[in-house]
């Protein structure tokens, strides 16, 4: 039987449709540093916060469906930092402790948790070199230090992303994200330029980081990735696409 991992975050980890194409969640990605032994189940939604995912039952949904040797990865601050009474909230109030609600969704499960700090927004200061600092004010340093204090394994994505896209430079890093020109594409056919999502070579990108990361934490976060020196050759891991049955 498969292991599930199982995402709850917005719309920079969504499952995309055809609809929305080209536009690529990290979740719908990271499927690509996985053994064929693990499958993602991804109740990420656009808009979403902490506050807006629990108040429409997300969580309750996982709560029914996560089971022991799953794994929960929670990613949210995109929109709990907006001032919308309906999905605002306090970094170091009731962020962490929604964020505490999920954690616990998981543990009571016998699942393992694991928070993810929000990717970085793409806006660059005049001079096309450096990213504005603060773009997700301090939800980030609340996210970790709630897992400092929960004992939860926290991969500073915020971090890693602003280091990565600032090394990719202005223009290459608008490859990863949804920068099409119009006509194009039949769900953008004015174009369009957006700094926060992501199309597939970015969620590739930066899912593959949130992977590096899961290898240092090691133990049951790092068994789930692809070992290309030694699972590509490995029978046992040649599943059906439904990731429960072995290939005859």
């Amino acid at each position: 039987m498969a292991k599930r991992i199982f995402w709850a975050g917005d719309s920079t980890v969504k499952q995309n449709f055809y609809m929305s194409f080209p536009q690529t969640g990290m979740g719908q990605a990271f499927g690509l540093y996985l053994k064929r032994t693990y499958r993602v189940e991804n109740y990420s939604e656009n808009g979403r916060s902490t506050k807006s995912f629990i108040d429409e039952g997300r969580l309750d949904l996982i709560d029914q469906a996560i089971g022991a040797g799953d794994y929960l990865f929670i990613q949210f601050g995109h929109n709990d930092e907006k001032p919308d009474p309906k999905r605002g909230t306090k970094s170091f109030g009731d962020y962490q402790e929604n964020l505490k609600k999920m954690v616990d969704v998981a543990r009571s499960h016998g699942a393992y948790p694991l928070l993810i700090t929000p990717l970085y927004r793409r806006v660059f200061e005049e001079d096309h070199k450096t990213l504005k600092e603060g773009t997700h004010l301090d939800y980030p340093d609340a996210m970790i230090a709630l897992a400092k204090e929960l004992d939860v394994p926290v991969v500073d994505l915020t971090t890693l992303s602003k280091k990565k896209i600032e090394e990719a430079g202005f223009e290459k890093s608008k490859d990863w994200f949804v920068h099409v020109p119009a006509g194009e594409y039949p769900n953008f056919p004015d174009g369009k330029e957006d700094n926060t999502h992501l199309k597939y070579e970015g969620a590739y990108v930066f899912s593959g980081l949130v992977a590096e990361e899961l290898k240092k934490i090691g133990g049951v976060y790092g068994e789930m990735l692809v070992d290309p020196e030694s699972d590509l050759e490995d029978p046992s891991l040649l599943v059906d696409f439904h990731g429960d049955n072995k290939v005859q």
